[in-house]
């Protein structure tokens, strides 16, 4: 799923569960559930029935489900036929599957070193991509 550098499945929030306020987690999610609150983890996978409502941090997201929020993801994010994704996506590489929903902006990522692109949170993505002006 994320390679050789991604550890076991370590945290799962299940169908029935809905969990509100900020997550940061060590490892690797799997959001079968509901969040309300932003998540920072490792990795982060979002299940078919999975929903957060918040923005997502981490080094990759898979997205099977709903977001409803901005995904900042330093290596990958992939949306699968099922996702449904309402915000904005920051990757070095984006991965969409044919029948996926992505409504938002999009911002590749350069790896250190290949080229100046400025940092800081996704909530900027708007003037990156209107050249400074908001």
């Amino acid at each position: 799923m994320f390679g050789k550098s991604a550890k076991q499945m370590e945290t799962i929030i299940g169908m029935e569960s809905t969990v509100r306020g900020e997550l940061a987690i060590t490892g690797t999610v799997r959001i079968d559930g509901t969040i309300e609150g932003d998540l920072n983890a490792d990795f982060v996978v979002v299940g078919e029935s999975g929903r957060i409502l918040g923005n997502i941090r981490s080094r990759g997201t898979v997205v099977g489900g709903r977001v409803e929020g901005n995904i900042d993801s330093s290596e990958t994010v992939e949306l699968k036929n099922s996702a449904r994704v309402f915000g904005e996506i920051r990757t070095e590489k984006l991965v969409m599957s044919e029948g996926a929903l992505f409504d938002g902006l999009s911002c590749m990522k350069q790896k250190a070193g290949e080229g100046a692109v400025p940092e800081g949170k996704i909530a900027h993505l708007k003037s990156l991509v209107s050249g400074g002006e908001e």
